[in-house]
């Protein structure tokens, strides 16, 4: 390919993820508006206790999902890449190893309560929500095999309209049906019902498998093929959600719930690296075919730094009016305001890490996943040691759910620091998501929100405060931080 091809290529290949990440951008928008509601739902009426009884037991039913996909997700991308069948056969392939895999897992979990309520306290409606496993799974390889051929609109319709607003309208009615389920109950029902708009588009775009056959032995060699990205996504999944697997068994659920409440905040940040990621993958791996590897690098940090810019300025925007945001639980929930600050700096250092991994799953996946396996030590290790340690020095529960959070945030930047330099060795090519504008944004959007946080009542400090930090570091970020290729990501004519 000449070079001037090679260059019009990666112009199309930035579009690409350009236009990707600003429809799910979109999305999170969506997501943030309809999360609100079930937030204010759930801490009002259902109360601290129940979110906590209702996080633990979603911490099991999550990963069990996200075990049953095998690491599928990306290993599809992969797979259709290839091209060495009907795509449609494919994805029937990829959902049969993952139903297997699933019942599996709901058997288990069903037949062991204790794994998701290990206090003992539930209602039989709340033991229903392990019926989300398979929900979760096919939900996910849909959305992956869609997002492979570039549609990215039906994940934002299933997972950042449908689903948000069916857990918020749902939860809200079963508390009036089912007080002490309604929050299962509530979730079973939105994952149902992105789940099966995912699968209606993802058949409207494959078509049904006609001609597909069941064979045991291909199935089983495709399920051994990915084991190492099974292991990648297990680890990684771990990092995000170990926290909340020690807590429930130091804390009581309360706390616990408190911690989950600060979480749904913060994991709203982490929603823009899914943003890329579907649309990340086809494109790496084409590069990693193509031997490309200048390329990948390029992507990795073009998309790490839009990631990394987007999930400071939504950092500094949450965190500062901390407080007023966990009041709206109640004042009980005042209490997690440092485990908020540590979340939400926790996804800032880990867009490195986040990017990094979407290239080392098909470059160096075994020493991805080793560097991955050192992480979630290090997060236990650090997780159990700084509860232990502010609780010898006679803090309350609050101080508690910031240490793990704090051990997170340390965690993760470690791994950005080792997952980088792994990927920067491979490709021969320097991997940096850091530009010296983020801090020339970040400190005069600061002094304005302390200002207005500690000089307005709280509810004006929030109202005036997060857009006035938001537009502020914008401004900033559009002048001195983006390039041509940075502001594509708000063109929609590119490409």
């Amino acid at each position: 390919m000449s070079e001037k091809g090679a260059d019009k290529e990666q112009q199309e290949d930035i579009a690409a993820l350009a236009k990707g990440g600003r429809t799910n951008f979109f999305g999170f928008i969506l997501r943030l508006v309809a999360r609100i509601p079930f937030l204010f739902i759930a801490s009002r009426l259902y109360g601290a206790s129940a979110m906590g009884r209702f996080a633990s037991a979603l911490v099991m039913v999550e990963f069990a999902g996200m075990i049953a996909t095998l690491g599928q997700k990306r290993g599809l991308a992969q797979r259709l890449s290839e091209d060495r069948e009907h795509p449609a056969h494919a994805v029937t392939d990829a959902l049969v190893v993952a139903t297997a895999i699933a019942l599996v897992f709901t058997a288990l979990i069903y037949a062991f309560p204790a794994s998701m309520y290990p206090k003992g306290n539930f209602t039989q409606g709340e033991r229903l929500l392990v019926l989300s496993v398979w929900l979760l799974a096919m939900g996910d390889l849909a959305l992956a095999a869609l997002a492979y051929r570039f549609d990215v609109a039906t994940t934002v319709r299933a997972r950042s309209v449908i689903e948000p607003w069916a857990l918020s309208l749902s939860a809200g009615a079963f508390y009036f049906v089912a007080p002490e389920s309604g929050l299962s109950l509530a979730y079973l029902f939105s994952t149902a019902a992105a789940t099966f708009t995912a699968l209606y588009a993802l058949v409207r775009n494959y078509g049904l498998p006609r001609g597909w056959r069941f064979q045991p032995g291909h199935l089983l060699a495709l399920a051994n093929r990915n084991i190492a990205l099974a292991g990648a996504d297990a680890v990684e999944w771990g990092t995000r959600k170990l926290d909340v697997f020690i807590l429930r068994f130091f804390v009581g659920e309360a706390a616990l719930g408190i911690y989950y409440f600060a979480q749904q905040f913060a994991s709203l940040p982490q929603k823009l690296k899914t943003s890329f990621e579907p649309v990340l993958g086809p494109v790496i791996t084409r590069n990693v075919n193509d031997r490309n590897y200048a390329a990948i690098a390029k992507q990795v940090c073009q998309v790490g730094f839009w990631i990394t810019t987007a999930q400071a300025g939504i950092a500094l925007a949450l965190a500062i009016p901390g407080t007023g945001l966990m009041g709206l639980g109640g004042p009980d929930f005042v209490k997690g305001t440092g485990a908020l600050v540590f979340l939400l700096l926790a996804e800032v250092v880990a867009a490195t890490a986040v990017v990094s991994e979407g290239a080392l799953v098909y470059l160096a996946r075994y020493q991805n996943l080793i560097v991955s396996l050192f992480t979630i030590l290090l997060q236990a290790l650090l997780t159990i040691g700084g509860i232990e340690l502010v609780a010898r020095l006679g803090y309350g529960q609050g101080w508690w759910v910031a240490a793990a959070a704090a051990a997170l945030m340390l965690s993760l930047g470690t791994a950005s620091l080792m997952k980088s330099r792994l990927l920067a060795r491979i490709l021969g090519e320097p991997i940096n998501n850091w530009r010296w504008p983020l801090a020339w944004a970040a400190l005069p959007a600061a002094a304005v929100g302390f200002t207005a946080t500690y000089t307005l009542p709280e509810w004006a400090g929030m109202v005036l405060g997060i857009p006035a930090i938001l537009g502020i570091y914008v401004w900033i970020i559009w002048r001195k931080g983006f390039g041509h290729e940075d502001r594509m990501l708000f063109r929609k004519n590119v490409g």
